[in-house]
C-alpha cells in the first residue's frame, strides 16, 4: 500500500479542512510591490474601513523584487512625463494606454522618495561627477531634496538593493498592521455576488501551512498578483529546470482570477522574452547601460552596426527606425543573426571593463569590479554561481547572451493584462473610463502592477505607485456603495469542494498503486506542468521554433487546451504543497490559453523578437493598430474577442 506522501516535511492534506470566514471592506490580494503600495496608502484613506491583505508567500521576500534589485528602472526626475509616455508607447510598438502610463509617471517619484526615506541606499553623483554608492550616498542628501541620482539611462537609477523588498514590506506592514495581514494563504478564486450582477464579493483560498480554507467577503477587491512563469518550456532542463528569469511562483493567478470573474482582458497576445546571460538568466541592463558593454556575433562583429541589421529594422518602421529601438526589435536582430549562422551572440564584458579601468585608479577599479558582481548577487545569484562553476571571469572572458523562454507580465517590457479605467479626469477619454481609477469592467474589482494591461514599464517603483493609486479609488468606491453587503453565489461547502477536490481525488485513489506519483486515476502537478510546457513550446511560439507559430499551430494548441482543462480536474494532491501546485497549474493553463487565443485573434506580428505569426509576418497598422481585447462569460463559458480603438491621449 502506498503512503499519502513521502517524508519531505510537507504537511499532509486531510479530507475535511477547517473553514474560516471573514468579512472586510477592502481586500488586497498579493504581497509584491503593488500590494505593498496599496497597504501603505490604505491607512491614509480607509478611515474605519476594515482592510485585509492576503499573500501567498511572506511579504518580505514576495514578488518579482524578492531577491533584490540593483536599479530602480522608473524614476522621472528632471524628465518630462510626456517623454516617459512616448518611451513606453514606442517600446511597446505604438499601442498603450497613455492615460495609465501618464498616471504612473506623475506619481512614481513619490514612491521612490519614500523608499529612500525608509532606508534604501540610492547611488548619488558627486559634484566632481563620481558615483557614490551605499551609505556614503546619503552624505550628498536625499533625492527629494535635489541630490543627483546615478543614472544608467534616461529613466533608471542605481541602488544597493539586496534588501529592497524587505524595506518596502516593512513599511507596508507597519502602516497596515500585522493583524490585518494573512501570509502563506493562496487565494485562488474570486467570488461573484449572488444579488448584484457583475460584482465581485470577495475571494476564497487556502493556507499552505494548515489544513484550512479561507472565505473572505469583501466590498471591494484589489488583485495585485504577479505575471506568469513556466507557461513555456524553460531553456534550462534537468537539474537546472527551476532556473528562470522571472520568479517561478508567478503562476498567472492575477490574470486567471480576473478573467474567470468576467473582467475584460487586453493585449494578452503580448509577451516578454528577455535577452539575458545564457543559462544563468543574469540581467544585462547594468552591463549595457552602466558599464557600456557592446554585443558581438560569433564572427567577432558588432552586428548592431551592420547593413543587415539596419535593413531588418527598416522593415518595422517607424518603430524600428525610432531613436531608441524597441526591446522586441533588439531581440529580433539578434535572432536574425543566429538564423543567418552568425551566432552565438556575446556581450563583450572584458572590453567594457578595460575601457572603464583606463579612467580609474586601482581603488576605483576594484570597487567597480565589486559592483559588477553585486549586480548579480542583488538579483540573480545563480549567474554568479554559473560563472564560477565555468571558470568565467567577466573581466577576462566574454559571456554568451540569449533570449529566454516567454513570460507574461505587465510591469516590465510587456503590456498584457486586464482592461481597467483610467483617472476620472477631463483629459481621459470616456472610452478609457470604468467609473473609478484602476477598476476593471467588473464592479468592485480593482487591479495594480503586473495585471494592469496596456501600460508596461512600471517596474518596481511604478507598481508600488499604482497600488497606491488603486487603493485610493477603492476607498471612494466603498464609500459610494456604503449599503452594499457582499453575498457570494457559492456556499461555503461549494467553495471547500472546489478547493479541496485535488486532495479528495488523491485520498480516494492513492492506495491503488505502490507509488503515489503514478496512478491511473489522477495526475500530479509536475507531470501536468511538463505536458503543458511541451505543447506551448512547440505550437505556441516557444524557443524550440525560434518563437514562430501560425494559425494552424495555434488551433492545434487550442484543441489540446480543451483536453488539458478536463484533465486539470484530474490533478491529485497529497499534501498542501501539491495542492498549491495543482491550483497554480490551473491558473497557468487558463493564462497561457488566453495568451494563445489572443495571438490567434491578432493576425499580424506586432512584437517581432518576442513572437512571430509566420502566416502574418509583418506589423499591420492599417488593420491592427488597436487593442486586442477579450471577455470570458463565467455563466456560459463563452468567449468574445474585441478590437478596441486606440486613442492617443499624450502627444
Amino acid at each position: 500500500m502506498a503512503i499519502p506522501s513521502k517524508p519531505t516535511g510537507e504537511l499532509l492534506a486531510v479530507r475535511d479542512p477547517e473553514v474560516e470566514e471573514r468579512e472586510v471592506d477592502l481586500l488586497i490580494i498579493g504581497g509584491g510591490m503593488a500590494a505593498c503600495g496599496a497597504a501603505f496608502e490604505a491607512k491614509k484613506w480607509s478611515g474605519d474601513m476594515k482592510v485585509l491583505l492576503v499573500d501567498k508567500a511572506a511579504m518580505e521576500r514576495s514578488g518579482a523584487v524578492a531577491q533584490g534589485l540593483s536599479a530602480i528602472n522608473t524614476y522621472i526626475g528632471e524628465n518630462p512625463i510626456e517623454d516617459y509616455v512616448e518611451m513606453v508607447r514606442n517600446d511597446l510598438m505604438g499601442i498603450t494606454r497613455d492615460d495609465l502610463v501618464y498616471d504612473v509617471g506623475r506619481h512614481v517619484d513619490d514612491s521612490v522618495h519614500l523608499f529612500e526615506e525608509w532606508g534604501l541606499p540610492c547611488w548619488k553623483l558627486s559634484p566632481e561627477g563620481k558615483n557614490i554608492d551605499g551609505a556614503k550616498g546619503l552624505e550628498l542628501g536625499l533625492l527629494k531634496d535635489g541630490a543627483a541620482p546615478v543614472r544608467t539611462g534616461k529613466w533608471q537609477i542605481m541602488i544597493n538593493g539586496e534588501s529592497y523588498k524587505c524595506i518596502v514590506a516593512e513599511a507596508a506592514k507597519k502602516a497596515l498592521g500585522e493583524e490585518n495581514i494573512l501570509e502563506r494563504v493562496y487565494l485562488t478564486k474570486l467570488l461573484l455576488d449572488a444579488n448584484k450582477e457583475n460584482t465581485v464579493a470577495g475571494a476564497c483560498g487556502f493556507s499552505v501551512r494548515d489544513n484550512k480554507v479561507f472565505i473572505i467577503k469583501a466590498k471591494s477587491t484589489l488583485v495585485a498578483c504577479g505575471g506568469a512563469v513556466n507557461i513555456y518550456m524553460p531553456r534550462s532542463q534537468g537539474e537546472g529546470k527551476g532556473r528562470a528569469w522571472f520568479p517561478v511562483w508567478n503562476s498567472g493567478s492575477g490574470y486567471t482570477l480576473c478573467m474567470e470573474a468576467g473582467a475584460e482582458m487586453t493585449m494578452m497576445e503580448n509577451r516578454f522574452t528577455p535577452t539575458r546571460f545564457k543559462d544563468g538568466y543574469g540581467p544585462v541592463g547594468a552591463w549595457f547601460l552602466l558599464f557600456k558593454a557592446k554585443v558581438q556575433n560569433g564572427m567577432g562583429e558588432n552586428y548592431l552596426l551592420s547593413d543587415f541589421t539596419k535593413a531588418e529594422l527598416e522593415k518595422y518602421a517607424p518603430y524600428g527606425t525610432a531613436a531608441v529601438t524597441p526591446t522586441c526589435l533588439r531581440n529580433h536582430v539578434m535572432l536574425a543573426e543566429m538564423k543567418e549562422g552568425r551566432g552565438p551572440v556575446f556581450l563583450d564584458t572584458p572590453t567594457a571593463l578595460a575601457a572603464l579601468a583606463a579612467k580609474l585608479d586601482k581603488k576605483e577599479l576594484k570597487h567597480l569590479e565589486s559592483e559588477a558582481w553585486e549586480d548579480f548577487l542583488d538579483m540573480t545569484c545563480g549567474q554568479a554561481n554559473l560563472w564560477c562553476a565555468n571558470n568565467i571571469e567577466p573581466e577576462k572572458t566574454m559571456s554568451e547572451i540569449m533570449p529566454t523562454e516567454p513570460y507574461l507580465l505587465g510591469s516590465h517590457s510587456g503590456c498584457c493584462g486586464v482592461w481597467c479605467g483610467g483617472p476620472m479626469e477631463d483629459w481621459v477619454p470616456d472610452a478609457y473610463k470604468t467609473g473609478y481609477n484602476r477598476m476593471t469592467t467588473v464592479n468592485g474589482l480593482f487591479i495594480a502592477g503586473d495585471v494592469v494591461g496596456a501600460s508596461g514599464h512600471k517596474f518596481s517603483s511604478g507598481s508600488h505607485a499604482e497600488g497606491r493609486i488603486a487603493i485610493k479609488a477603492m476607498c471612494k468606491y466603498v464609500g459610494d456603495n456604503a449599503d452594499y453587503a457582499p453575498a457570494p453565489k457559492e456556499s461555503a461547502q461549494e467553495v471547500v469542494d472546489y478547493l479541496w477536490q485535488p486532495v479528495r481525488l488523491f485520498l480516494d485513489n492513492y492506495e491503488y498503486t505502490t507509488t503515489n506519483d503514478i496512478n491511473p486515476n489522477y495526475i500530479k502537478p509536475s507531470g501536468f506542468s511538463m505536458r503543458l510546457m511541451k505543447a506551448t513550446n512547440e505550437y505556441g511560439a516557444g524557443w524550440a521554433t525560434y518563437y514562430q507559430t501560425n494559425g494552424t499551430n495555434l488551433k492545434i494548441l487550442m484543441e489540446m487546451f480543451k483536453v488539458m482543462h478536463e484533465d486539470s480536474f484530474k490533478l491529485g494532491a497529497g499534501d498542501l504543497h501539491e495542492l498549491l501546485r495543482a491550483h497554480e497549474m490551473r491558473h497557468r493553463l487558463w493564462t497561457v490559453e488566453l495568451h494563445n487565443r489572443h495571438m490567434l485573434f491578432r493576425e499580424e506580428s506586432r512584437y517581432p523578437g518576442f513572437y512571430y505569426r509566420a502566416d502574418f509576418p509583418n506589423t499591420d497598422d492599417e488593420n491592427w493598430f488597436c487593442f486586442g481585447n477579450s471577455k470570458y462569460d463565467p455563466a456560459s463559458g463563452e468567449w468574445t474577442m474585441i478590437k478596441k480603438e486606440y486613442i492617443k491621449v499624450i502627444p
